[in-house]
């Protein structure tokens, strides 16, 4: 019997363990120890981030096969611990001003972070299950986590049905694989697919498609993306903007994980599914935003369509289009958290608001805040020579390189479409009568604010580091 290794595991067990234990701390200490387990947990993912590029960048597997580590694996956790720490960050402030301080909210924010890392990870059908259901238990009550709003408790309620019946189909999918080549360990398949042992039968095929349906979910592409605006409204922003960035891109690392490892000699049997799902999702993303007055309405849709245009990236079946979506995913990331450190500074004396006319002629009344606004709904838009351009970019040239133009033109034209709603909010920013001003910016948003900000501006200057990372990560997927 061959032990397994569990330092490949290590920053799971070290997440595990810190979640157990800033669970009894909250147990003794009750709700007056929120923010001391807050900030342990932000120090937990930045321990967590280094132990992952600790030992990484070997691709190795672990527990007879089930589980992989290697430099693709170190890419997506590293965006999702930033992702879930920054969440947790902007949710300290606003728990205390709403009264929704409770010690469980960063646990289940560790937790759900946890089910991503061994959803990245996974490299078994089996474990890409448990990592999903890890993450998901911990997002339905994340979700209705505001249990005196009604809105919330909706929200909360439509995510945990619809997110069981996409579990459900999700292992429908997987059960039907396994029965049709005896395996569910991704290099397994890998290996009868590329020697031409298995065919892609009917069954197989239908497998694959409920797969997909069940991973559509997750990532909110169309028609899977019902459960994204009023989930996006209902829930408390900083839930929001947890959701807008970190969940999503665990789904897309495994989307890119399960399509591009053990089914890449079957491209052509998927990639009609996936244009199909990223053609309408950038034209829902694109056409159904435009007459949102609610801004977190409107960031829904928003990320519909922005997971459209990863999509576009996944059905290249490229190298090159795995690139482009890891390099997309990540600054998209930055976008959502910049965006949401502005919408959670959106605060009236008499509490937060979400209209867009809110915003009217914030330019006057917080000029900082404004411009950083401006910065990030041009980057949404792809503007050059902003970030949010480069990441469509990478995309859309990938798309092209794989025979698949008509994709990436439908992409440019929602492209334009979308940047309607963007420029509109640039609009009642700058050039409308001022409304009531908000409240000052704490110091904590305007932080990440400038963060982003600065990032989003400055990477064509240093695009270096991301895009050799996301080389590295990418040629690990085409040994």
């Amino acid at each position: 019997m061959v032990l397994p290794d569990f330092s490949i595991a290590l920053p799971e067990i070290f997440l595990a363990c810190v979640a157990m234990a800033l669970l009894m701390v909250g147990a003794f200490r009750g709700n007056k120890a929120t923010s001391l387990i807050s900030w342990l947990a932000v120090l937990s993912f930045i321990i967590a981030g280094l132990l992952v590029q600790f030992d990484g960048y070997s691709s190795v597997t672990t527990f007879d096969g089930l589980y992989r580590d290697d430099a693709y694996a170190v890419f997506m956790k590293t965006l999702c611990l930033g992702a879930s720490a920054f969440a947790i960050i902007m949710s300290i402030d606003f728990n205390k001003r709403e009264k929704l301080v409770r010690f469980e909210f960063p646990i289940l924010i560790v937790i759900a972070t946890l089910g991503m890392m061994v959803m990245i990870s996974a490299n078994d059908l089996m474990t890409m299950y448990m990592g999903i259901e890890l993450m998901s238990l911990s997002l339905y009550v994340t979700a209705a986590f505001k249990r005196d709003s009604v809105r919330s408790t909706e929200a909360g309620l439509k995510y945990f049905v619809l997110g069981a019946l996409s579990s459900g189909m999700l292992l429908y999918g997987v059960s039907l694989i396994y029965g049709f080549t005896g395996t569910t360990n991704f290099d397994v398949l890998a290996g009868l697919f590329t020697s031409g042992e298995e065919d892609a039968g009917i069954g197989l095929l239908i497998g694959m498609i409920f797969m997909i349906a069940g991973l559509a979910f997750k990532v909110s592409a169309v028609p899977f993306h019902m459960w994204a605006p009023d989930v996006y409204e209902g829930v408390p922003t900083p839930v929001t903007a947890f959701f807008a960035a970190a969940p999503k891109v665990a789904a897309i690392a495994l989307f890119l994980r399960v399509f591009v490892t053990p089914f890449g000699e079957l491209v052509e049997q998927w990639q009609q599914i996936i244009v199909f799902i990223s053609i309408a999702s950038m034209i829902l993303g694109a056409f159904a935003a435009i007459n949102q007055k609610n801004i977190k309405r409107l960031m829904a849709y928003s990320s519909i369509g922005h997971i459209g245009y990863a999509l576009v990236g996944i059905a290249a079946g490229t190298e090159e289009g795995v690139r482009g979506v890891l390099i997309y995913m990540a600054i998209y990331v930055v976008m959502n958290i910049g965006t949401f450190a502005c919408i959670l500074s959106m605060r009236h004396r008499d509490g937060m608001v979400e209209d867009i006319s809110e915003l009217a002629g914030l330019s006057k009344t917080q000029p900082w805040m404004a411009f950083f606004f401006l910065i990030f709904m041009f980057s949404l838009a792809g503007i050059p020579p902003l970030a949010g351009f480069f990441g469509k970019f990478y995309i859309f040239i990938a798309a092209v390189n794989a025979g698949l133009i008509p994709l990436a033109v439908i992409g440019l034209v929602t492209s334009v479409v979308g940047a309607y709603y963007y420029l509109r909010i640039v609009k009642i920013m700058y050039f409308d009568d001022p409304a009531e001003g908000f409240e000052p910016t704490s110091r904590t948003q305007s932080i990440i604010m400038a963060a982003a900000g600065l990032f989003i501006s400055f990477f064509v200057i240093f695009p270096g580091p991301l895009l050799d990372g996301a080389q590295a990560a990418a040629a690990v997927l085409f040994p």
